[in-house]
């Protein structure tokens, strides 16, 4: 059987909300303290319920779930709230949640030694080192990992598009992995509600919209009405820090979904390998979703 209910931690306009209503679920209104927001939702029902909790208020959170008969809790929190997945796990494992999907969403962790890759490899992923067992499984939880590469919506962000060019640090000849939002909400609400519960534990799926490089995108950019000139610079605009760590990873390959931080190298066959449990699903472009 399929699982039926679920709790989204940061159902944000990013990615949490999306997966909400990839399953044409309406979304009240955010409270203003969206930090300290849970949303709960079944596809069986038409509305989502909110309950607003503190993430480290382990018990209300553990209560919470047991009321709503959650199944499966799904992470969309962002960089700066992942250490509250630790707590929302040991909720988790109180409450007698089936499945835990963590923060991924992005790049591959597992085996990450860097910045936010360590902390969600710690967290869900092989663990780093032998004596740190990932926390996850330490709680007897299974987990659901996804893995899609950058969202395309990203791309202006990324590359400073706003100011008036598509600045590269580096050539950026290296083919990477990139997914439309609503594609990876799609993609999540669809494995989570048709597939047997018992094949999404301690799984990993890789997923890709469009297999291409930054360069190439910039070639798009170039060549729209009106165009947007590409500039390849030493360095990004002052303030652009995750901009510039994300850059340096697509220089090396990693922002593949296929890539292995163990081997330390991209599987490009295995990119897209996830994209098959989705069957007949017609994945966007770059260029459709940004309209070039």
């Amino acid at each position: 059987m399929s699982y039926t209910s679920f709790a989204v931690a940061g159902p944000g306009p990013t990615i949490g909300g999306r997966i909400v209503q990839a399953r044409s679920i309406s979304l009240n209104d955010r409270p203003r303290k969206a930090g300290l927001m849970f949303n709960i939702f079944n596809p069986l029902i038409q509305g989502a319920k909110i309950a607003t909790v503190d993430y480290t208020d382990v018990k209300t959170l553990a209560s919470t779930l047991r009321e709503h008969n959650v199944g499966v809790v799904i992470s969309a929190l962002a960089y700066g709230a992942l250490p509250a997945q630790w707590s929302i796990a040991d909720a988790a494992k109180e409450a007698g949640v089936k499945l835990f999907v963590p923060s991924e969403f992005g790049m591959p962790t597992e085996g990450g030694k860097d910045g936010h890759l360590a902390i969600k490899s710690e967290f869900a992923g092989k663990p780093v080192t032998d004596h740190k067992p990932d926390y996850v499984k330490s709680l007897g939880i299974p987990v659901l990992r996804i893995y899609t590469g950058v969202f395309m919506e990203f791309i202006p962000w990324l590359t400073g598009v706003e100011l008036g060019k598509f600045h590269l640090m580096g050539e950026h000849t290296v083919s990477s992995s990139f997914t439309s939002l609503d594609d990876v909400s799609g993609f999540i609400a669809h494995v989570l509600t048709t597939l047997p519960a018992s094949s999404l534990h301690d799984v990993t799926f890789r997923i890709q919209g469009e297999r291409t490089s930054l360069a190439a995108v910039g070639a798009l950019y170039e060549a729209h009405v009106p165009p947007v000139p590409v500039m390849h610079v030493t360095e990004l605009p002052e303030g652009f820090v995750k901009q510039t760590f994300l850059q340096r990873k697509f220089d090396e390959g990693r922002l593949s979904s296929g890539w292995d931080n163990y081997l330390d190298k991209d599987i490009p066959e295995n990119a897209d390998s996830g994209n098959k449990a989705w069957e007949g699903h017609k994945w966007r472009s770059v260029k459709e979703v940004l309209g070039l």
